[in-house]
């Protein structure tokens, strides 16, 4: 053939097919307050897409219920819309794919996540802020005769139904909350709070803790305000008690006779998911998902953690102060590992700014040491403070108030 019969037979040969690059898969396992600040900064139009990626985000629930404002909504301050972040509504505007179930494991051998719903997810990039468990596993009988606080989707499910026995009782109903850190605290106060408004006669309301003064950890200033607070709002406090099990209508303890009880409320504090540890992932002695200063798990490089599920480098309080200040460099961590990049360090602060709400409209503050507030003009001005910052973090989701 000649040269010129060949040119001819090439020019009129099909041109190759183009090669079809397959995308890469990013997936977000959880929709806690990191997630939260990724999804946004995935959907701020000013970033650039992140080109040859597929986004995912499981999680079993279309919503996140801001804790911080939980109290406020049992205490009647706020109705429960106002509380949600829409995760549905989140991903959407961040071109990422929600897949509406829980997790069971992660094979990481195969870079992939098994859902509860019989899907397996392939990964490249995998993120977890999926929250953590309630410290229930040496507590039996919890399942069967308490309500747990977390997760918080059962809980407000369940709540009405509670609020529905106190009212209907004919004579004193006890109702128990078991676990004195921030979380209980916050809730005997709101609960009281509005058992007052609404008039719950029938009530009689006891928190129970392990400490001799409720909020472990806090200044001691702020744990005796904290006591003589619950004294005066009428609730009784039961410090340096071992709960050991419940069952009908009881709390056992180590010490002492069982607590009676018509309801018992359990907000016994974190605890870690089993499957981190059975999957193969680095974990603490509880089972959090150890992390290094770049949110890194320090055991599977192309896997990161933050919020309550991980253990920070260095170790943290489980707060979510903390997660909410590692969203932004989980953000832009995760783009630099998409974009082949060396992720930046973290140095979490030392202190979180803790501010508990006391049921009406007053609040207590603490930084490392100190603490202020509590009830009167300095009581209001704190909460007011909360009440901004709580909105303020609402807005900027897509929930205004």
């Amino acid at each position: 053939m000649s040269a010129s019969a060949s040119a001819s037979a090439s020019a009129l040969a099909p041109a190759p097919a183009p090669v079809r690059q397959t995308p890469r898969q990013l997936v977000l396992l959880g929709g806690g307050h990191a997630h939260v600040k990724v999804l946004a900064d995935l959907a701020d139009a000013k970033q650039s897409p992140l080109a040859g990626w597929q986004l995912h985000l499981v999680t079993p629930y279309r919503r996140q219920i801001y804790s911080g404002m939980l109290p406020g909504w049992i205490a009647g301050h706020y109705p429960i819309e106002a509380c949600a972040i829409a995760l549905d509504r989140l991903a959407a505007a961040a071109g990422v794919q929600l897949h509406q179930t829980s997790v069971n494991g992660l094979d990481l051998a195969a870079g992939r996540v098994l859902c509860a719903d019989g899907s397996a997810l392939p990964f490249d990039q995998l993120s977890i802020d999926t929250g953590p468990m309630p410290a229930l596993a040496g507590l039996p009988g919890s399942a069967e005769f308490g309500l747990s606080v977390r997760p918080i989707e059962a809980f407000i499910a369940a709540w009405p139904a509670v609020v529905q026995r106190i009212v209907a009782a004919s004579g004193r109903f006890e109702l128990l909350l078991l676990g004195a850190g921030a979380a209980g605290v916050e809730l005997a106060f709101a609960i009281q709070h509005r058992a007052r408004v609404e008039g719950w006669q029938a009530l009689r309301l006891t928190l129970v803790g392990h400490e001799h003064l409720p909020l472990d950890g806090q200044p001691s200033r702020l744990r005796r305000r904290i006591a003589a607070l619950l004294a005066q709002r009428g609730i009784r406090w039961l410090g340096n008690r071992q709960a050991e099990r419940l069952s009908t209508g009881q709390l056992h303890l180590a010490q002492g006779a069982p607590l009676p009880f018509d309801g018992c409320l359990l907000a016994t504090g974190a605890a870690a998911p089993a499957w981190p540890a059975a999957s193969g992932l680095a974990t603490d002695e509880r089972g959090f998902i150890r992390v290094g200063t770049t949110l890194q798990s320090l055991s599977h490089p192309r896997v990161w953690a933050a919020g309550d599920v991980a253990a920070l480098t260095p170790p943290r309080p489980k707060s979510g102060v903390y997660a909410v200040r590692a969203g932004p460099v989980l953000a832009r961590n995760l783009r630099a590992a998409c974009a082949g990049r060396p992720p930046e360090a973290w140095a979490p602060q030392a202190h979180a700014l803790y501010l508990i709400s006391t049921g009406e409209r007053h609040a207590l503050a603490s930084w490392g040491p100190w603490s202020w507030g509590g009830w009167g003009w300095s009581g209001a001005w704190v909460w007011r403070w909360k009440d901004h910052i709580d909105r303020q973090f609402m807005r900027r989701f897509g929930t205004a108030l």
